[in-house]
């Protein structure tokens, strides 16, 4: 990842979490539930290579060809393309992740 900003803020949130978390339950168990929780998400969320996924599914299957970069030229920057497909399948995956978590952590 060329920029770990977004990580370094992700890390950052998971701690505070992560504090709210065990002042709320006092349960060292319920606290690592939630690192591990997090940690996941921010797996799958920041760290993947966004320039192989940020295609139509249909191709993810293909190799990636690398575009041909002179040797000191800093990279494009990639947007955020919208795909409904791959938005469909993460929100249903971290929100049933995030209620088998909530439940986890409320009782």
């Amino acid at each position: 990842m060329a920029d770990d900003a977004a990580l370094r803020k992700s890390v950052v949130c998971l701690a505070a979490i992560m504090v709210v978390v065990g002042l709320y339950t006092y349960s060292f168990k319920k606290m690592m539930a939630t690192y591990i929780f997090e940690m996941l998400a921010i797996a799958g969320i920041v760290l993947p290579d966004w320039e192989f996924f940020d295609r139509p599914v249909l191709q993810w299957t293909s190799p990636l060809s690398v575009p041909q970069m002179l040797p000191h030229s800093p990279p494009t920057p990639t947007r955020f393309r919208f795909y409904p497909i791959r938005t469909i399948v993460y929100t249903i995956i971290y929100g049933y992740a995030f209620y088998r978590w909530w439940v986890y952590i409320s009782t």
